[in-house]
């Protein structure tokens, strides 16, 4: 049955391109898009208002110029009005107006109403309120007792990047679909009627959706090896594989989608009905799976929904195994574990039984 799949799927010209090339070709264009960016080289531009220049608004403005993520979009002070059609003409991201006088207590900080939500108005709040608390303390001739430290600790290492984050989450993707597309060829067999055909020889349904699924096992390995080293050598991600933990999340991963694929099969009719199933299914794991961003960034309304689907774990657990080197005795590796196999387990067992129920109404 596996050579038969695999000689099936080989002469068809198309499949070559939808599972090896289709990949390659999504993963570099997401990653070229999100991948491009650092954390350490993001700032965001702003001009300061200071009309009335005084002691304390003088001291404010060399401090705030010497803030590294701030860039000031003027050398000299500008006017409040002029900073207004700066920030209303999107030429800068948020406008200061310092103190008036040294006995004013107030900062005013003008953002554009269409990014109050954004990264950068997010950041330049953040830091003037820090800069806030610290010049309420000098004013009252009060020093720090307590500072924050930070640090990240990894069992990958310290080099980690969001390109790393992004790679695993392409490549869960691209073997997701692959599974979710590529039973598609089903739909054509039981259209032609060989499925009813085979269903007069000893062969069992169950079987031989198997054997399919077996097959695209051997394109996502192949998916995997070359979307890794396109990652690694094209973007420069790092990845500190544990082998035993990436074996076991790639086989119970794979094999899930295929199931899912395998279901969606079981019930359409024509391609065309395939693929809109299969399309809507994949887009909306695609942006709620964590993918391209955490899922704890995500509305908290909707971080349940990311939390029942395969894609989430699948994804999850190919970071573990290859990025953060999870060992395979991991309790949250063995709980995406059991997450995937419910799913790719029913998934298999309502379609088998869906493709054996239509066989026998077709006989009668």
């Amino acid at each position: 049955m596996f050579l038969a799949q695999l000689k099936l799927t080989l002469r068809e010209k198309q499949a070559w391109f939808w599972g090896i090339f289709f990949p390659v070709i999504l993963m570099v264009i997401f990653m070229t898009i999100f991948g491009g960016r650092s954390n350490d080289d993001f700032s965001t531009k702003v001009a300061i208002v200071n009309e009335s220049s005084n002691e304390t608004s003088a001291v404010m403005a060399k401090q705030l110029r010497q803030i590294p993520i701030i860039e000031v979009s003027q050398k000299d002070p500008i006017s409040e009005k002029k900073a207004k059609v700066l920030v209303k003409e999107k030429e800068v991201d948020a406008a200061i107006v310092l103190p008036e006088s040294a006995k004013a207590t107030s900062i005013k900080l003008i953002v554009n109403k269409e990014n109050e939500q954004s990264v950068s108005t997010q950041v330049v709040a953040g830091v003037l309120n820090q800069f806030i608390q610290q010049a309420n303390l000098q004013a009252v001739g009060a020093a720090p007792t307590f500072e924050q430290q930070f640090e990240t600790i990894s069992s990958g290492s310290s080099e980690l990047e969001y390109t790393d984050f992004l790679l695993t989450g392409m490549i869960a993707l691209s073997i997701a679909q692959g599974g979710l597309f590529g039973m598609v060829d089903l739909v054509d067999m039981r259209r032609k009627g060989l499925i009813k055909r085979l269903r007069m020889t000893p062969a069992k349904m169950g079987i031989f959706g198997l054997s399919d699924m077996v097959m695209r096992l051997l394109f996502s390995t192949i998916q995997i090896i070359l979307l890794s080293l396109i990652g690694v050598f094209v973007f420069g991600a790092n990845l500190f594989i544990n082998f035993p933990s990436l074996l076991l999340v790639f086989l119970m991963g794979a094999l899930s989608f295929n199931g899912i694929g395998y279901l969606i099969s079981s019930f359409s009719n024509t391609n065309e009905a395939y693929m809109g199933v299969a399309n809507i299914v994949s887009f909306l794991m695609m942006f709620v799976s964590g993918i391209f961003f955490p899922v704890e960034t995500m509305p908290d309304w909707l971080q349940p929904v990311s939390n029942i689907l395969p894609l989430t774990y699948f994804a999850d657990g190919l970071r573990d195994s290859m990025v953060y080197n999870t060992s395979i005795l991991s309790t949250p590796l063995w709980y995406g574990f059991c997450i995937m196999l419910l799913w790719g387990g029913i998934a298999f067992i309502i379609g088998s039984l869906l493709y054996k129920r239509k066989s026998i109404v077709s006989v009668r």
